[in-house]
């Protein structure tokens, strides 16, 4: 019985092991990582443009989304240069600008207007015009006032006049100046102007950052201008610079500009990677991040500028598949924000960085 009582009680002590149920671990649930992805423009304390192609802006969705995603004002490329809307002395063709600037207009983008006069990029009837000089005048008063008044509302600044000076500081002898003298800049100001009073305007030209002699050549006609009463808003810096430039040539560009009270627009931004054009190089993680260390420190230091001051930055269109400096130099470059692929580089995250 005792034994029976005993095999009875172990049975009993196994059941209860058995059926007793055990306490479960407690599960820690770890919220998912939420990536908010980044708008340039959203990210930056002043406007943030890119100058685009209006073939690309209307057949490559890539492209275009880029530039719908991350930048809040646009220029055109080529669609408002002279030999692009004016083709024949009286045929203006409006399709593309008209284009680009519904698209800015529809997604509330600012439009600046690239560029009015210029000594290149002209049609074969201006190159190959005869006339006197006042003839000369009325077909660039012309085409000021006609470009701008077509306009008028729609695009809120204007490059005038772009690189009338050679890297010494002379006048470019362009054939305007031929026609004209020298004085036709401040009249190509005066015209824009008086077809539209509220847009602001600007003269825009390359070299600030490597030639002194430029700079203060340009320094010193707006600071003639403001004396004159002339109307001029702003200067425009194309910054075509190469990753070697150095911090104090790209401080005293800025500053330079800066001195005169006027809006700066770091207008045309782009840094190659292969200043010397060689052939056989190809794009390196190192380069990409010496790239970015440039394009920060462009804009941290204009970020430095005065709100009132701070036009904004564009880059010199948007991908390294659609630069002109890989063609105009003939060898490989890669000198955008984003590659060829439309992925964000380094130097993408280096303009935020910049901007902080």
């Amino acid at each position: 019985m005792k034994k029976y009582s005993l095999l009875l009680a172990t049975a009993l002590l196994i059941f209860s092991a058995c059926s007793k149920k055990e306490t479960p671990s407690p599960v820690v649930v770890t919220p998912p990582v939420v990536v908010v992805d980044t708008m340039l423009y959203k990210m930056m304390p002043f406007p943030v443009g890119a100058a685009v192609n209006i073939s690309l802006m209307k057949n490559n969705v890539r492209y275009s989304g880029i530039v719908t995603k991350e930048y809040n004002s646009v220029t055109a490329e080529n669609a408002m240069k002279f030999g692009a809307l004016h083709p024949s002395q009286n045929t203006y063709n409006w399709a593309d600008a008209d284009y680009l600037v519904n698209y800015a207009q529809l997604g509330n983008k600012r439009i600046h207007g690239h560029t009015l006069i210029w000594y290149t990029s002209l049609p074969t009837w201006v190159t190959n015009f005869v006339g006197d000089s006042a003839a000369w005048e009325n077909l660039m008063k012309t085409h000021i006032q006609t470009v701008v008044t077509h306009f008028k509302g729609k695009v809120a600044s204007w490059d005038v006049v772009n690189e009338h000076f050679e890297d010494t500081g002379i006048p470019r002898n362009s054939v305007w100046r031929q026609k004209l003298g020298n004085d036709y800049v401040a009249r190509c100001f005066q015209y824009a102007h008086e077809a539209d009073p509220s847009a602001l305007l600007f003269y825009n030209d390359y070299g600030h950052e490597y030639s002194a002699a430029k700079r203060t050549a340009i320094l010193n006609m707006i600071t003639d201008f403001k004396a004159r009463g002339i109307p001029i808003h702003g200067t425009g810096m194309q910054f075509h610079m190469t990753v070697n430039t150095s911090d104090a040539n790209i401080t005293a560009a800025i500053t330079g500009a800066a001195s005169t009270g006027l809006k700066v627009h770091i207008s045309e931004l782009d840094i190659r990677l292969n200043p010397s054009a060689a052939q056989n190089i190809a794009y390196t993680s190192f380069l990409g991040d010496q790239q970015a260390l440039r394009y920060k420190y462009v804009v941290k230091t204009y970020n430095t500028l005065p709100v009132s001051q701070k036009f904004g930055i564009t880059t010199w269109n948007v991908t390294d598949a659609d630069s002109w400096i890989p063609g105009w130099q003939g060898a490989p470059d890669w000198p955008l924000p984003f590659d060829a692929n439309y992925l964000r580089k380094p130097a993408y995250k280096a303009m935020i960085e910049g901007g902080k």
